[in-house]
């Protein structure tokens, strides 16, 4: 028997805008009414002309109506560079009109018939009302205003065409119009100490659920970008987590003996250690594994994609070989400003792509300078591990740590030890005014390890682990001694004879 719920559903109007639909868990209700509010300059008039051309790409028809706004010429002007504008569908399936002079001569009534004129004379799937504010300023009471917003609400739902009106305006008190609408839609451009972050909110939508919070969005080439709130997004994973798959090697063959046969796949191992030591290079060792049957993909913030590979081929991996053959890709992001959500969005898509199996991040201090909102690391890693769990992925990143000898080591993120399986230190240790590498592995869940401190060196074949650092103390600190000359960090006493 058919659940009645399903003959119930409203249909729905996608916005065609990367990541807004997700936001709106699918897009707008067909007939519903929306306020898109705004700062001046936030992205209200880009978004809502974008909508309207992926509208009529799509089969539908659009109208938008301006009221106190720039001219249509400039406006077209403005969108021309878009990849989404098509000079083609103007004025047959969208047309543009000013009803600023009826506003002024009629009242909200003759702004009312002519909304009522154009969806009908243009069989309108979708109307944009571009400055409600002046609609507003013009009514002679908050009640005129408010049968306007009624009536206008009516006649969508009657002629089952979407509306969104635009109007200039920031998160604030809740106003009457507000509550009688469909949906309300804030987008926002805050400075955040010498940057700036757009963002976009939905307060309101009636009849759906939506993704809660703020979600960062870019103007570019194509229009607006939306990337939702990762915490949001896969509050539950897109896919069941899928059980510890078999042993995978690292790349590093003692490696893989140190810690029982290597790792467990489909797990998290984060690598942390001062700069130089030799994160980079575990990593390109797990890479150089990549395969047709487990596709890799490195993802990093410092070195380029040419330096990775001359780097790599010096040290005996051909990784442009595993680019050629499909089994590797290689993105890398410049520091600049960029949006954590975009960054996690962007490695999402390209597993999802390609089917990777082997990730390599380089490293996870390039999400957290991306933040705008460093709480939220914890839970965001969190929420992005998990998702690569389900997504099979066996992931190794990157953490690098200050100082370069004699600092304690901190996690990166408070409670990152319990998020991840897998954590593998790196440091440095001075002995006889010589430094040292040392690696330990901190944590490996679900399986036993060496808990030895392994000395190792980074040679012309990549690393190579030497063996277990005895005979010293204060390794930890930095600064090993001979437990015969405790007092004296980084020297050595003569044995003492036995007796």
């Amino acid at each position: 028997m058919m659940d009645d719920r399903q003959g119930l559903e409203l249909e729905r109007v996608p916005s065609g805008i990367a990541g807004l639909d997700t936001v709106l868990k699918g897009g707008f209700l067909k007939g519903g009414v929306y306020i898109i509010q705004g700062v001046p300059g936030a992205g209200k008039t880009i978004l809502a002309n974008q909508m309207c051309f992926n509208h009529v790409a799509d089969g539908g028809r659009a109208a938008y109506v301006t009221l106190l706004a720039e001219s249509h010429s400039r406006m077209l002007q403005h969108l021309r560079p878009m990849r989404f504008f098509d000079e083609t569908v103007i004025p047959d399936r969208l047309y543009y009109i000013s009803a600023f002079n009826t506003l002024e001569d009629d009242g909200l009534k003759g702004l009312r018939d002519l909304l009522q004129r154009e969806i009908r004379k243009h069989r309108a799937s979708l109307l944009i009302l571009d400055g409600l504010v002046a609609a507003e300023e013009t009514a002679t009471s908050d009640r005129e205003f408010k049968k306007f917003v009624h009536e206008v609400q009516m006649y969508a739902a009657m002629n089952e065409c979407t509306v969104l009106l635009l109007t200039s305006g920031s998160p604030g008190p809740v106003r009457a119009e507000h509550t009688m609408v469909d949906g309300l839609i804030d987008l926002d451009d805050r400075v955040y100490e010498v940057r700036t972050e757009r963002s976009l909110q939905v307060r309101k939508f009636r009849g759906s659920g939506s993704l809660r919070g703020r979600h960062p969005f870019r103007i570019t080439g194509d229009g607006l970008v939306v990337y939702p709130r990762i915490e949001a997004q896969f509050a539950v994973p897109s896919r069941p987590e899928q059980p510890v798959g078999a042993r995978i090697t690292t790349g590093v063959e003692a490696l893989d003996r140190i810690i029982g046969g290597g790792t467990f796949a489909g797990t998290t191992t984060v690598l942390m250690g001062p700069t130089g030591i030799g994160k980079t290079t575990i990593g390109l060792h797990f890479l150089s594994q990549s395969s047709a049957a487990e596709p890799g993909l490195h993802f990093g913030f410092y070195e380029t994609p040419a330096r990775l590979r001359f780097k790599a081929a010096t040290l005996g991996m051909d990784l442009e070989g595993l680019e050629a053959q499909g089994a590797l890709e290689m993105i890398w992001q410049a520091q600049g400003e960029n949006v954590l959500d975009e960054l996690a969005h962007t490695m999402l898509d390209a597993i999802r792509r390609r089917g990777v199996r082997r990730l390599f991040v380089d490293g996870l201090d390039g999400f957290m300078e991306s933040s705008v909102h460093p709480e939220r690391m914890s839970r965001f890693f969190s929420t992005l591990s998990n998702e690569l769990r389900g997504l099979g992925v066996t992931a190794v990143f990157t953490w690098e740590t200050r100082d370069l000898i004699g600092s304690p080591i901190e996690a990166p993120v408070y409670g990152v030890s319990s998020l991840v399986e897998n954590m593998i230190v790196l440091r440095y240790v001075e002995v006889e005014a010589r430094t040292r590498r040392l690696l330990t592995i901190a944590k490996l869940r679900d399986s036993g390890f060496d808990p030895a401190l392994q000395e190792f060196r980074i040679t012309d074949k990549g690393i190579e682990i030497i063996g277990p650092f005895n005979g010293y103390e204060g390794m930890l600190k930095g600064y090993a001694h001979s437990p015969d000359n405790p007092g004296s960090p980084g020297t050595l006493s003569p044995k003492r004879p036995s007796r």
